[in-house]
């Protein structure tokens, strides 16, 4: 029985992202809001955050690749390298 645990649980699992059956784990806590708090608007947001992370998950993202993505649009290309306060 040691054996078979040890052959199915390897090192290289622990780089896997989580996954709860087929769904992500990101999206697990508004899954759970809406199990909790069982609304329309619960179910919306849950299945809209699945979509979301389903379809950053299709394009090979992780949710913190996206959130530097995401600052790096919004704080642009040029980079300031003496801060505003010190003119």
């Amino acid at each position: 029985m040691d054996d078979q645990i040890k052959a199915s649980a390897h090192w290289r699992d622990s780089a896997r992202p989580a996954k709860l059956f087929i769904i992500d784990a990101n999206a697990a806590f508004p899954l759970f809001l809406f199990l909790v708090h069982i609304k329309i608007w619960t179910f919306v947001v849950a299945i809209s955050f699945m979509l979301f992370f389903t379809l950053l998950n299709r394009h090979g993202y992780s949710i913190s690749v996206f959130l530097r993505i995401l600052r790096s649009f919004f704080a642009g290309s040029r980079k300031v390298a003496i801060p505003w306060w010190r003119n």
